[in-house]
């Protein structure tokens, strides 16, 4: 049957007898083939091709191994979750293609986050190098590791916009911005599926969660999203958009409700929007047993109510859930539910296997001798090092405390995650293994081989045991500097991992008084997958290094930026606030008829903080410095059919080389709608060595002073606009421009 299948792929070796077949001929044929499969297949066998099932790992014994086998050569199953390897995809594939009716092979699915098993970087920390290549590269590393070990199908990037740092799944996006955020998800996208899908090395990326899950009231998980259209359709959906433009071939339902519409029924955004305006022709699947909850929801009775409920809006495959195989069948035969519906599933699901070529060859991503030879490799760990320095932001180093020297006699590295290995992969690391990863301890000691390296623990991260105190100020006392590396364990970050305070946990602070308090040079290594509020640290610690967690390369990384062999040029793509009672807290924020006056007391402030944050947007520090001016606009007065040029010069002004990401603002000052005081429109990570200038230009076209109407439709009103550019989003040097009809 396999051969059968394979000639009608719609991929053609070579030449037909009467030459070339063309693209769109090509398309043709492929679209035939799935026609004439779907013809052939049972109802309960197009079911199957919407239900993906965790693998047979997540079960125990003989017996449930074989109601697996059963059921795959049933038809019943159409993809995996979390199967891994050459072997075991190869051996459940082959049940499918050569033992089942149609032979129609299996897809092989799994959370290919920040690497599979070269961790990279934290999405947070990727997104603070500002680097849109290099992280295409950390997500194409990824995809030849996993698809080597038989994985086809990533549910990332998570393209989520998240303003509330209480939220755990913070750590797996870009951060607050809609425009840094859609560059780095069509980043990822490109990184996953590469040119072509057909290729052993390219996996299925899915665009998730779609959509606002990234505003769970509360910054609580899986709780409700309460966004105006206008919010949703300016800040949460455009990394959507963009992931769609990019070709993304997959896009996961959240778990939230937006305006009482659970996303998994929510069939205005998913046929209208998604499929609709945008023309998205790939794969909707469900979160993890989304369409079952849609019942805890209150939008469905029971398990075939709320099958029936998601179907209608949209969403092709039941991840793990099995609502549509044991649900679907009898409401069907009733007429209750439309069987083109489940054509059209069907279809989506049985295009993406062909375009990933598995029809041709099924077991093109089960092949040991490549599993072996793609895996945790020196380029791969080279270019994992490389993405971990780039992420690395400076918050702080007043007296000019680092770099470090690496001929100090004594060094003393403290803290809870100085020697954390795990913590190091951070959460959702894949395939990694703690013992993979580099420790800030030892990737110190790597790099002082001739000086003496003392540790303590000094605490936990969570409990409120001083105990340890003691060792630490000991080994404070006896060194020249320390290392402090504080913040928070991997599993207080990621899915389910919400926080209501965002202060460093357990007696961290406490342990860094201490330290502080013995006179010696003290320098803070944060880890961590959010933004924590330390003002403590930013008025008493000489420098702050902002870690997140960086992956298998995590201590030489971290030594290089230490020691001075790289130059920290990392920015926050995310606000810090001083408190977790300025949450929500962006840079993007809108206008107020009040804004805050320190002079006024009835103006929009604080009584107890200010209400700045403690580190903008688009922040971070660097070992030399930087100076922008002769900022030009190519006109003062352009039309809707114009565009306009900016440039700047750019000096470094230090004794340095370094990177300085440079950042270009807008802000509309009248309008019809109240727009935001600041909107990111672009920014270029450039590298200046002590003394060079480079002038940066950007083009702004109507469309990036473009915002969503009265209409919602995009629209460029004529009036006055600021342009802003700098180093991040609260140092700008501003000029002026007018739009005219």
């Amino acid at each position: 049957m396999l051969a059968a299948l394979a000639c009608h792929a719609g991929r053609p070796q070579g030449p037909s007898p009467s030459g070339p077949i063309s693209a769109a001929g090509a398309a043709a044929s492929a679209d035939r083939f799935i026609d004439s499969l779907l013809a052939r297949m049972t109802l309960e066998e197009k079911l199957g091709q919407l239900t993906q099932v965790a693998g047979p790992g997540s079960q125990t014994g003989p017996t449930a191994r074989a109601g697996t086998e059963a059921e795959i050569r049933a038809g019943r199953i159409g993809s995996f979750l979390g199967v891994r390897g050459a072997a075991a995809t190869r051996e459940l594939q082959r049940v499918a293609v050569e033992r089942s009716r149609l032979g129609i092979p299996l897809l092989f699915a799994d959370d290919v986050i920040h690497g599979f098993r070269t961790i990279f970087p934290v999405p947070l920390a990727e997104a603070s190098s500002w680097d849109p290549a290099a992280v295409e590269r950390s997500a194409h590393v990824a995809a030849v590791e996993a698809t080597a070990h038989g994985v086809q199908w990533t549910y990332a990037p998570m393209v989520d916009i998240a303003r509330d740092p209480r939220w755990g799944r913070v750590v797996e996006g870009s951060g607050e911005d809609p425009y840094l955020g859609s560059i780095m998800a069509a980043a990822r996208v490109r990184g996953f599926q590469g040119r072509d899908l057909a290729a052993d090395s390219t996996l299925l990326a899915t665009a998730k969660h779609f959509a606002a899950y990234g505003a769970a009231e509360g910054g609580r998980d899986y709780n409700t999203a309460e966004v105006s259209d206008r919010t949703l359709h300016e800040i949460y959906l455009p990394p959507f958009r963009a992931a769609v433009d990019a070709g993304v071939q997959s896009v996961m339902t959240a778990f939230n409700e937006i305006a009482g519409v659970p996303m998994h029924a929510n069939r205005h955004l998913i046929r209208d929007v998604l499929r609709g305006a945008w023309g998205f022709d790939g794969v909707v699947v469900s979160d993890y047993t989304g369409i079952a909850e849609l019942i805890h929801h209150g939008v469905a009775g029971d398990s075939a109510a709320a099958g029936a409920v998601a179907l209608r809006a949209g969403v092709d495959v039941d991840l793990v859930g099995r609502t549509y195989l044991n649900q679907l069948p009898g409401l069907i035969r009733e007429g209750v539910v439309a069987e083109s519906l489940v054509n059209q599933a069907a279809r989506h699901v049985l295009r993406a296997k062909r375009d990933l070529g598995l029809f041709t060859d099924p077991y093109r991503h089960s092949d040991p001798a490549r599993e072996q030879a793609r895996t945790l490799t020196p380029e791969n760990l080279a270019a994992a090092r490389d993405m971990a320095r780039k992420s690395i932001v400076l918050l702080k180093n007043a007296g000019n405390t680092l770099p470090l020297s690496k001929t100090l006699r004594t060094l003393a590295v403290i803290g809870p995650l100085a020697d954390d290995d795990a913590s190091a992969l951070g959460p959702w690391a894949g395939a990694g293994r703690p013992e993979d990863a580099v420790t800030p301890l030892t990737g110190i000691r790597q790099a002082m081989t001739g000086s003496r390296v003392l540790y303590a623990r000094g605490a936990s991260v969570r409990d409120q045991d001083t105990t340890g105190f003691a060792e630490a100020l000991r080994a404070a006392r006896a060194a020249d500097a320390v290392v402090l590396v504080l913040g928070e364990d991997r599993d207080m970050s990621g899915e389910a991992s919400s926080r209501t305070s965002l202060d460093l946990p357990g007696v961290q602070q406490q342990l860094a008084e201490r330290v502080q308090a013995t006179g010696k040079p003290v320098v803070v290594v944060l880890m961590n997958g959010r933004p924590l509020s330390t003002p403590w640290l930013e008025a008493n610690v000489p420098a702050i290094v902002e870690a997140w967690y960086l992956g298998v390369q995590t201590g030489p990384a971290l030594a290089d930026v230490l020691f001075g062999d790289y130059n920290p040029g990392g920015k926050l793509p995310i606000t810090v606030p001083r408190t977790v009672g300025q949450v929500p807290i962006y840079y993007n924020h809108k206008p107020t008829g009040r804004p805050p006056d320190p002079g006024d007391h009835y103006t929009s402030k604080y009584l107890d903080v200010p209400w700045t944050p403690l580190y903008p947007f688009g922040y971070g520090l660097s070992y030399t410095t930087f100076s922008y001016d002769d900022l030009r606009l190519s006109a003062g007065r352009i039309r809707k059919s114009d565009s306009i040029v900016v440039s700047v010069r750019v000096t470094n002004t230090g004794r340095r080389g370094g990177d300085e990401v440079v950042q270009l603002y807008v802000r509309d000052e009248v309008a019809s709608i109240t727009r935001p005081v600041r909107t990111l429109r672009g920014f270029r990570r450039i590298k200046l060595a002590p003394g060079e200038a480079q002038t940066v230009t950007f083009t702004l076209h109507p469309d990036d002073i473009a915002f969503p109407g009265p209409d919602l439709r995009p629209v460029a009103e004529p009036g006055f606009f600021t342009v802003g550019v700098g180093g991040n989003s609260a140092d700008l040097q501003e000029r002026g421009f007018e739009l005219v009809e």
